[in-house]
């Protein structure tokens, strides 16, 4: 009977795990389908018809109309620009054409020539492809930055979450085998099981001699 009832107990306890691991993967489950849900609804900032209904307008129309862009096709095409700076085929080009600019401009005649030497206006270009690639590529670089910074707050958040399921089993493995610890194993009933029948013999023994 006792053997009966602890093995009972221990289906409860099993069923009872069972029962909160579904429900913890439910809350999971639910967890990320409404981070999902608020990510495809959160509307983005910047931009013609992007505005947020929720932000105060910060400036006011006036008679003259600034011209407007949209921010991130802007950051995408420096992010472009950056990466295409930073390739060995950009070195390459550029080194073709600083060579045919100064060959033209030294080997054929003078009536050709556009960029005698010193090559003033082949200065002034690289000077400005220079102070155009600088503000650019820091662009692109605090764009980065900014990936970097919300996929290091989903990392810590999704550590947290896993921390917190872990000390949940933690505790609940620890409970089972805690209740685990009080049903009868198969060596115990065996043994009463042995002692129980050599108290019969002894009985039916002593009742045979009498």
């Amino acid at each position: 009977m006792d053997a009966d009832r602890k093995g009972r107990r221990d289906d409860s306890l099993r069923q009872r795990l069972h029962g909160e691991l579904r429900e913890l993967r439910q809350l999971r489950e639910l967890r990320s389908r409404e981070g999902v849900r608020e990510r495809r609804s959160e509307p983005s900032s910047g931009g013609p018809g992007r505005s947020r209904l929720d932000q105060p307008r910060t400036t006011r129309p006036g008679l003259i109309t600034l011209p407007t862009y949209d921010p991130e096709a802007f950051g995408q095409l420096s992010e472009r620009i950056a990466r295409f700076l930073g390739t060995g085929r950009f070195i390459v080009w550029m080194t073709v054409v600083v060579i045919v600019w100064v060959g033209w401009n030294t080997l054929l005649p003078d009536a050709v020539r556009f960029d005698d030497y010193p090559f003033i206006f082949l200065t002034l270009m690289l000077s400005l492809q220079a102070s155009y690639a600088a503000p650019l590529i820091l662009l692109a670089q605090n764009r980065q930055d900014n990936r970097d910074r919300v996929n290091m707050e989903q990392d810590r958040a999704r550590s947290d979450r896993n921390i917190a399921d872990t000390e949940y089993l933690t505790r609940e493995v620890a409970a089972l085998r805690q209740g685990l610890g009080e049903v009868a194993t198969r060596d115990f009933i065996r043994s009463e099981l042995q002692s129980l029948l050599k108290e019969i013999d002894d009985r039916r023994e002593s009742s045979e001699l009498l």
